[in-house]
């Protein structure tokens, strides 16, 4: 399959502009859409890669730069300068911005003649997985894998708001939330937060710990990576998807 990327500007409703890449497979009929959310490296090589392989399982993906209000266009290596930077822009998010550039990016799909406006999924990789479970909180979104979100079940959200997984009743899509057993980032209390959540709001909603794997378990470019979950994940997500957006 062919696929077809470009570099693309999402107008947002405070104006200005979010930049983003933008993947889908050669032709112009419309297609379902997935959110591909970055980590804290900002839209990569990785995160570009893993946009390009969402559309070659036949979606339009697109990987919006939330860091646009403190960093537009960064792209950090997986080392401990890249880490240092870019926490220092994670420190900065805000949730109500967070939904403002999800639903922006929402808007800028459904502005598309290649996009089925009622089709429309996300996935995301540590605070991208946060992003994701806050997306599908706050949005209409049908289908969600957070891969390793951190801080879903803190005390609070990002920038002192309600904690992201106190909206857990909100969700109206699918979600699938994605973990490692050995990741000190999520402690396992966390992650038996969230199922119960997720349990009360009693959805089709799944969670997934892979033993052995760690944070970043589903990036090749980090010394966590973890093949056995990585491919185990993918699996599942394309199921997640295909049986949520049609494809």
């Amino acid at each position: 399959m062919t696929i077809r990327t470009e570099r693309v500007s999402i107008p947002l409703a405070s104006g200005g502009t979010m930049g983003a890449y933008l993947a889908r497979p050669e032709g112009e009929e419309p297609l379902p859409a997935v959110i591909v959310y970055m980590e804290i490296f900002g839209v990569n090589g990785h995160i570009r890669d893993v946009t390009e392989r969402v559309a070659g399982e036949g979606y339009v993906a697109i990987a919006p730069d939330y860091f646009h209000r403190t960093g537009p266009g960064i792209q950090l290596a997986y080392d401990d300068a890249g880490m240092a930077e870019g926490m220092k822009h994670l420190g900065q998010l805000a949730a109500d911005q967070m939904i403002d550039d999800a639903n922006d990016t929402l808007r800028f799909l459904r502005a598309r003649s290649d996009v089925r406006g009622d089709k429309i999924g996300a996935m995301g990789f540590c605070i991208g997985g946060h992003m994701t479970y806050l997306t599908a909180c706050e949005t209409d979104i049908v289908a969600a894998a957070s891969f390793y979100g951190g801080g879903i079940a803190g005390p609070q959200g990002p920038g002192g708001a309600a904690s992201t997984v106190s909206r857990t009743p909100q969700i109206g899509g699918r979600l699938l939330c994605l973990f490692g057993e050995e990741d000190a980032m999520i402690p396992q209390d966390q992650v038996a937060e969230i199922q119960a959540a997720l349990d009360a709001q009693g959805g089709p909603h799944g969670v997934v710990v892979y033993p052995g794997a760690n944070h970043g378990f589903f990036c090749d470019q980090r010394a966590t990576y973890h093949e056995g979950a990585a491919i185990d994940a993918w699996d599942r997500v394309k199921a997640l998807f295909a049986g949520e957006l049609g494809r």
